[in-house]
């Protein structure tokens, strides 16, 4: 399968409203999965329900990871109104550096330009450039180095100039 295809998969799946699927073909087996907070809009509402069952769901770690994002988004909602995230266009493993020994594509405070590469997404053994949607300032960082990331996840916060 190649990366457009796998793209196209993801933004299919993201559209639908689906929360798993699972693709099996004699050439390869595929199984995505998200979580439905992740996607709602007004975290605020979601992040009221869950605090009273934490202690209830503590031993699971998937809920406790919930609303520990919920309050991180809730800053991003109010700092979006001064700066614009640049998000995921795909789920894989997120690089702020082309190599170990290579310094970060973008520090804290850098002027972007549209379409200058600032990070790698590495999915299925393929490094990705992703590039900046629009000119600006790195405000902040959303994502530490080699972490997981899933689609539409902020990745930086950029000012716009």
């Amino acid at each position: 399968m190649k990366a457009k295809e796998l793209q196209e998969l993801i933004d299919f799946i993201a559209k639908s409203g689906l929360n798993k699927v699972n693709i099996e073909t004699e050439e390869f087996k595929i199984s995505v999965q998200r979580e439905p907070s992740t996607k709602v809009v007004s975290s605020g509402m979601v992040a009221a329900a869950p605090a009273p069952t934490t202690p209830a769901a503590a031993p699971v770690a998937a809920p406790a990871a919930a609303p520990a994002s919920a309050p991180a988004s809730a800053p991003t909602e109010a700092a979006s109104t001064a700066y614009v995230p640049l998000k995921s266009p795909m789920i894989g493993t997120f690089y702020r550096s082309n190599s170990p020994d290579s310094p970060a594509f973008v520090q804290v405070g850098d002027l972007v330009e549209k379409g200058q590469v600032i990070c790698i997404i590495e999915a299925m053994k393929l490094f990705n450039e992703i590039e900046a949607e629009q000119s600006g300032r790195v405000v902040k960082a959303m994502v530490e180095n080699a972490s997981p990331v899933e689609y539409d996840q902020p990745l930086f916060l950029i000012e716009p100039m």
